[in-house]
């Protein structure tokens, strides 16, 4: 756990923070058991289809709504606001979902307390729909403002406080005693009304310490938004749209100050370029004081850089739509499959953790194959990101022929109309096309973060992972919009529906064989994405100090009195010795 040094009000929010997520851990049903709530949960598909709608825009890397939340923090709100209104709303979502169940409003409302279509009214639906939107908001807020606010609050830290070892110590004990509680006790626990109401009390506990600690906080106000900085180009280009490219570099608008980071200039995109010409006919101050109308031509070539990254994002939607086939069929798939080992009846979430484990030596491959470019680093993301859609390839096609073995043994069998029957077919013919699946989550995880954080400019860097996560998290929608197309399409002349109420009469291998193709052309694309594209070159930073003499301070008295060195003259010393630290 990583150490962090708290004075009173900040221990407050420590501990709520952490009851906050781990609720959230708690609350987050896992994969293996949507299934079964499927078939148990009146809502059906419309719960599933939110369920996974939730678990990627809200977790870890189907977000998009983060990067709404990001503009948030930075433009209007602080990660404060951002922080107290998204446990509100996580803390309300998860209560609504409590009481969205059968029992709670049955006597209000008149109907009856099973958990069947006829007892659910329209109350309950309607907070059942609003709880999943609550969540999502709740989710994604703390994902992104959570960590931040902490490191905020650490500077503000005394190394004196006497309470801090012990607020350390009690968030060391949640993080690991309620994971352990949550995964014995809630299997036990089977009214859906309390597994739903346990962490609603959590999170309503966690967000009311954490309000009880504000008086203490150290909160900062928002700085501004590098996605304006963006707008703000494309504004500033159109109003310059008849204006002729100036014949001199002199007419376009630079920062005589360094600057965060300094860039190549590049001729594509060149026409954004209008949006940091000078006029001619207005003083340079009286411009500057309309941000809307002048640009710098460093936050042109920011500008640039994130249209050019806009393709790239593009063939990372259907990475996400393989990737998404995990948490869905693969898994509904294993659920009645023969899981014994011997005597030892496996645990479905055994495969979990075998898929967790493939993703950590995948992560360690990665790094042989970054280290492989250690002299042309800007090639590694690219082609991590590329061996990835290879095993997206790889685990449809695998994943079509084990589909295809798995029917043979259904219709073998004669179990087509027996979807609660067990099949006897091993469950470790399913290793395969999970292997394959870590594969391409832990190459593509690494290596998207790789080129962002090489490619993007500095002030966007948060922004551009989250856009990487969110557009792939887009995949998971597209898989579900894909479902139903293909479906469509595969009952057109009379023929039968690939997707049938069970997964039993369902043609699995068949749309898994689309999603191998669709993976194919998918890479091509990316292959001449990739060799067209025009990687970013940070020029060294010590060019900057030329115009405004050594950075941060790093000039001494002492140090050009022991080495003169006539020939290099003026203030070239201190510039030097920066280089050699």
């Amino acid at each position: 756990m990583e150490t962090v040094k708290t004075d009173n009000g900040f221990a407050y929010k420590k501990t709520a923070s952490l009851c906050v997520s781990e609720s959230s851990a708690l609350a987050s049903l896992k994969e293996a058991r949507v299934i079964r709530l499927i078939q148990k949960w009146p809502l059906l598909y419309e719960f599933w289809f939110c369920y996974g709608l939730i678990y990627w825009l809200g977790t870890q890397f189907t977000m998009v709504l983060p990067i709404g939340f990001l503009y948030l923090i930075d433009a209007f709100l602080g990660k404060y606001l951002v922080l107290l209104l998204s446990s509100i709303a996580y803390s309300v979502g998860m209560g609504f979902l409590s009481m969205s169940t059968p029992p709670v409003l049955a006597s209000s409302m008149g109907t009856c307390k099973d958990y069947e279509p006829k007892c659910l009214g329209y109350t309950q639906k309607a907070l059942f729909y609003t709880a999943l939107a609550l969540l999502a908001v709740g989710i994604s807020g703390h994902l992104v403002s959570l960590k931040p606010f902490l490191d905020e609050q650490r500077t503000k830290s005394d190394d004196g406080d006497g309470n801090k070892v012990f607020f350390q110590i009690l968030g060391m004990f949640m993080v690991a005693i309620v994971p352990i509680i949550g995964a014995i006790a809630l299997p036990y626990i089977k009214p859906w009304s309390i597994r739903f109401g346990i962490p609603a009390i959590c999170t309503t506990v966690a967000t009311l310490l954490f309000v009880s600690g504000s008086c203490s906080y150290s909160i900062s106000g928002p700085d501004g938004s590098p996605l304006t900085n963006v707008c703000r180009v494309f504004v500033a280009c159109t109003s310059k749209i008849s204006k002729p490219f100036p014949l001199d570099d002199k007419e376009l608008h630079k920062k005589d100050g360094p600057e965060l980071q300094s860039f190549s200039r590049t001729r594509i995109l060149r026409r954004l370029e209008k949006a940091a010409i000078i006029l001619p006919d207005k003083s340079l101050e009286e411009q500057e004081k309309n941000r809307w109308r002048l640009c710098t031509v460093a936050e042109v070539e920011e500008a640039k850089i994130v249209v050019r990254m806009v393709p790239m994002w593009m063939t990372f939607i259907v990475c996400g739509m393989v990737s998404s086939i995990g948490n869905t069929y693969f898994l509904e798939q294993a659920n009645h499959l023969d899981r014994k080992l011997g005597k030892w009846t496996i645990p479905l979430p055994m495969l979990l953790l075998l898929f967790n484990c493939a993703k950590s030596l995948f992560y360690k491959s990665y790094t042989c194959l970054a280290s492989c470019f250690a002299g042309c680093k800007k090639c590694a993301p690219p082609v991590g990101i590329a061996v990835a859609m290879v095993f997206s390839v790889l685990c449809c096609i695998t994943s079509a022929r084990i589909e295809i073995r798995r029917l043979k043994v259904i219709r073998r069998h004669d179990l087509l109309d027996k979807p609660e029957d067990d099949i006897p077919m091993s469950i470790f013919w399913l290793l395969f096309q999970f292997f394959l699946l870590a594969g391409l989550d832990s190459f593509f995880e690494k290596s998207s973060k790789g080129f962002f954080k090489d490619q993007a400019p500095e002030s966007m860097i948060n922004y551009l992972q989250y856009s990487s996560s969110g557009v792939s998290g887009l995949g998971f929608i597209g898989s579900v919009l894909s479902v139903y197309v293909v479906g469509k399409i595969s009952e057109k002349g009379g023929r039968q529906n690939w997707f049938q109420n069970t997964l039993n009469k369902s043609r699995l291998d068949r749309y898994y064989w689309v999603l191998a193709a669709l993976s194919s052309v998918n890479l091509l694309v990316f292959i001449l994405i990739a060799c067209i594209y025009k990687y970013k070159d940070p020029e060294p930073v010590l060019e900057q100090g030329d115009e405004n003499g050594p950075l941060n301070g790093q000039q001494e008295g002492p140090e050009p009195e022991l080495e003169p060195e006539p020939e290099q003259g003026e203030s070239s010393q201190p510039e030097d010795e920066d280089g050699a630290q």
